[in-house]
């Protein structure tokens, strides 16, 4: 979700103050920089640009690819220099993720706002070597508008959460054949518009972001939540858009959040979501990132570009072209803030 950002001067005061629905900056932030962008999309002049995912070539890791949504278009395949290997046209597929189900491959999956009545979840493979999607088909994932979506592996199944725009979150088994199908497992629910979606792989613990509000935790198989990081102008100024989870042995690891309402990025650490160092990738080789919606982080090896892994932010702004997504090595990240 966008934002206008006008600021007004008091005079003789010595202050600044935002209009009634922007909020004042956040909390410091530590400059880090992007050392790669994509390519921008296709769709030009219009908020297109939304959510990456990444897939790491463990045998190869700077060949590992990105698949990224034009919200109005399609789904991009980039390789890490940013350069499209592949678009598969699509109207409205809104956030994506992706799984490694082994033996039926690497499974990508969106979410669909074609029906503004009901909610879909768009169903590909990853053809690594190729760089390109083969389409599957699509799911039922209950009423309304699509919007945030995440998955994970639990066994041999597929297990996808929806955010809709309700807020009536979904964590659904899909069935991959001919014809895919969907069960739904669990409802849970936020009382205002969410959208990032992040799960512990570890242990099945969803995040969801309430855009207004906050970051919301779900234990595995529990149907309540807690809010866990509120909004609250200084550490997320809204709108909180993109989760990403960097798990790190048993319990720990990074949980990173766009707060789009300043242009930065917050990250805390797990167990318990302790604010853990605020960042924003500044101009420098490559331009600053503004109005961030969704975000992807992964740590290991992506080759020599990304020591330490990668993270990857989409760019509202862009310096007047369409929109892209930026690149920034994790361990810079990790290294500003302190690791």
């Amino acid at each position: 979700m966008r934002r206008d950002f006008r600021i007004f001067a008091l005079a003789g005061i010595g202050l600044t103050a935002a209009c009634a629905t922007v909020p004042a900056p956040g909390d410091p932030a530590v400059p880090v920089y992007a050392v790669a962008e994509t390519q921008p999309v296709v769709t030009a002049n219009e908020d297109a640009a939304d959510d990456p995912a990444i897939w790491r070539n463990a045998a190869a890791p700077a060949d590992s690819l990105i698949v990224a949504t034009d919200k109005k278009a399609g789904l991009y395949v980039y390789d890490l220099g940013g350069q499209p290997k592949s678009f598969t046209a699509h109207a409205a597929l809104n956030n994506v993720d992706l799984v490694d189900m082994e033996d039926q491959g690497i499974v990508v999956f969106a979410s669909d706002r074609s029906d503004l009545a009901q909610a879909r979840i768009a169903l590909f493979r990853l053809d690594t070597a190729g760089g390109s999607l083969v389409e599957l088909g699509s799911v039922t994932s209950g009423p309304g508008e699509a919007y945030g979506i995440c998955g994970t592996r639990r066994g041999d199944r597929l297990i996808v959460y929806t955010a809709p725009k309700s807020g009536r979150i979904g964590e659904w088994e899909i069935t991959l054949s001919d014809t895919p199908t969907a069960r739904e497992l669990r409802t849970m629910q936020v009382p205002s518009q969410p959208e990032g979606c992040a799960v512990d792989h570890r242990d099945g613990t969803l995040y969801i972001g309430e855009e207004a509000a906050g970051i919301w935790r779900f234990r595995s198989g529990a149907a309540a939540g807690e809010l866990v990081a509120a909004v609250d102008g200084r550490k997320i100024v809204a709108d909180l858009e993109g989760l990403a989870l960097v798990p790190d042995g048993d319990e720990g690891g990074w949980l990173y959040a766009s707060s789009q309402g300043d242009n930065t990025y917050m990250r805390y650490a797990l167990p318990d979501v302790t604010p853990a160092g605020r960042f924003r990738i500044a101009a420098g080789q490559y331009g600053s990132t503004e109005e961030t919606d969704g975000i992807e982080a992964q740590r290991g090896d992506f080759g020599p570009n990304f020591p330490g892994g990668l993270f990857i932010a989409q760019d509202g702004v862009n310096d007047g072209r369409a929109q892209n997504f930026k690149l920034v090595p994790l361990g810079a990240i990790e290294n500003a803030l302190g690791d």
